[in-house]
């Protein structure tokens, strides 16, 4: 079931908990961690998950047992949303995609370098700074959640496009600032 929350405090304290196990636990290869997605925009109401991202030199690197061994499980996905008009190789858009069995949490594992490994970084950096962007997305994925609680699929079929025209003033604000990628979070 898809439900938004108000954003939580605790969601910062949550993030850094669980990017402490993978560092622990599977640090040999990663190169940083960064908390994404909306519980990573202070303020904006979310769903109850913490989505974290690991970054690593190549997929390849990456050791699956090491990242289950702490409690997280692979999921099916193994590469990210292509926006409509793009063209990319399947490399932009690989990922390792794992589920935390102790608290909602998604990791996903990505190339340092890959497009998919920017967007969600330049997304959450750029709802940071727009405050009239973030409540408006904030509104869109309530609504959605509303009409498609039970419909996946339905929710993510707008919620991505819809998104990857949010990420066209980002890309303008990218370039009008010389954004660069973040250190690690984590």
């Amino acid at each position: 079931m898809i439900k938004i929350v108000d954003y939580q405090e605790n969601w910062l304290r949550e993030f850094d908990a669980i990017a402490k196990r993978l560092r622990q636990g599977a640090g040999d290869a990663i190169l940083a961690i960064h908390h994404i997605g909306s519980t990573a925009v202070h303020g904006l109401a979310a769903k109850y998950i913490i989505d974290i991202q690991i970054t690593v030199a190549r997929l390849s690197d990456h050791s699956e047992k090491a990242i289950e061994k702490i409690g997280f499980t692979l999921g099916s996905s193994v590469a990210d949303h292509c926006p409509p008009g793009r063209s990319l190789p399947a490399d932009q858009l690989a990922k390792r995609f794992y589920k935390y069995s102790e608290r909602p949490a998604h990791i996903h594992v990505r190339e340092a370098g890959r497009f998919n490994h920017r967007y969600p970084l330049l997304c959450r950096d750029y709802l940071r700074n727009h405050a009239d962007a973030a409540r408006a997305y904030e509104e869109i994925k309530r609504q959605l959640a509303t009409r498609f609680a039970l419909d996946k699929d339905s929710y993510y079929a707008i919620k991505d496009p819809m998104f990857d025209l949010l990420m066209v003033g980002a890309e303008a604000w990218a370039t009008e600032t010389n954004w660069q990628l973040p250190p690690s979070d984590g």
